[in-house]
């Protein structure tokens, strides 16, 4: 079983890997049909997971599972791996880039308060520091968002159901396999998205894609692959809250990315969003970090925060 350490470490890489795959979705979803392109998407994903699981010789556990374990994996595909996807791409026909992606980023509320009231997590003096840090950062990197409408309440939405699914995928995973656990959200998600595309008669749209397309999906398809293994490997092992805030930094990782490839500048806002997030992490994970190497060497007690 992976160390608390190791947890933290985990969540670090998938915040960039999540930073990586925001700037190269933004190549891939041009003239492309969302709705097909994260079905498509999700769907080799899952492949993906069931050929990792295979290689590493884990088939065995996938059929001793339950039906109860295949409804809860069931539940982290509708949950976390279809509803809010649709809710998402539906509501970026509506509402801009920045709206959607400052509301997209308070996940890491929900999902603290979620996990505080289901999981009984406890939430240090240090951790409301940096999350105060990260919202602060997060105004000033979205902060040229226009009045908010109805469709950022379907974003809203879809982070709420993201967050739920961080907790259910934390509880879950007390009997589960990550890897398992990450499959079953990206499969049955992948089958729920396809009922969707089935009766909202887009699934015609897959025929339309060129190769160039095609391409795009599977490469954006291999940092999402990583993105769920780092990420659920990392939910398994740490608080709820502290993995959903480190994945904050994502953002400037991406913008840091479109002014290093695509000359974008860097307002004077969003390079003071990202010196708080950077701040708010490095609080967060070098805290987290020294009491879990500290409770490692057996200096601090198994309940000391």
């Amino acid at each position: 079983m992976l160390s608390p350490r190791t947890g933290y470490f985990l969540a670090l890489l998938t915040a960039i890997i999540s930073g990586f795959s925001i700037f190269l979705n933004k190549f891939a979803v041009a003239e492309t049909n969302s709705f097909v392109f994260t079905f498509l998407k999700n769907s080799i994903v899952a492949i993906f997971l069931l050929s990792v699981i295979l290689l590493l010789k884990e088939f065995p556990a996938i059929k001793s599972l339950s039906k109860k374990n295949w409804l809860q994996l069931a539940s982290l595909g509708l949950i976390g791996g279809s509803i809010p996807f649709l809710l998402f791409f539906f509501a970026l026909q509506s509402t801009s880039a920045i709206n959607a992606g400052f509301v997209q980023k308070t996940m890491f509320v929900f999902a603290s308060a979620f996990a505080f009231v289901f999981l009984k997590e406890k939430i240090s003096k240090n951790f409301l520091i940096a999350a105060g840090l990260l919202l602060l950062g997060n105004f000033f990197l979205f902060s040229a968002f226009s009045e908010f409408a109805f469709a950022d309440l379907l974003v809203l939405a879809a982070v709420l159901f993201w967050a739920v699914e961080a907790v259910i995928a934390k509880r879950i995973m007390q009997k589960i396999d990550s890897k398992i656990s990450a499959f079953g959200r990206m499969f049955f998600g992948a089958l729920f998205m396809l009922v969707f595309l089935v009766f909202s008669n887009q699934l015609q749209f897959a025929g339309n894609l060129s190769v160039l397309q095609l391409q795009w999906i599977l490469l954006v398809s291999i940092p999402l692959l990583f993105y769920v293994l780092t990420f659920y490997s990392a939910l398994k092992t740490i608080p709820v809250s502290k993995a959903t805030a480190i994945l904050m930094l994502g953002q400037p990782v991406t913008l840091l990315l479109s002014f290093a490839f695509l000359n974008k500048a860097l307002s004077f806002n969003q390079a003071l969003g990202i010196a708080l997030t950077l701040s708010a992490i490095l609080l967060l994970f070098c805290s987290s970090y020294a009491v879990s190497f500290l409770r490692s060497r057996g200096f601090l007690l198994a309940g000391t925060k």
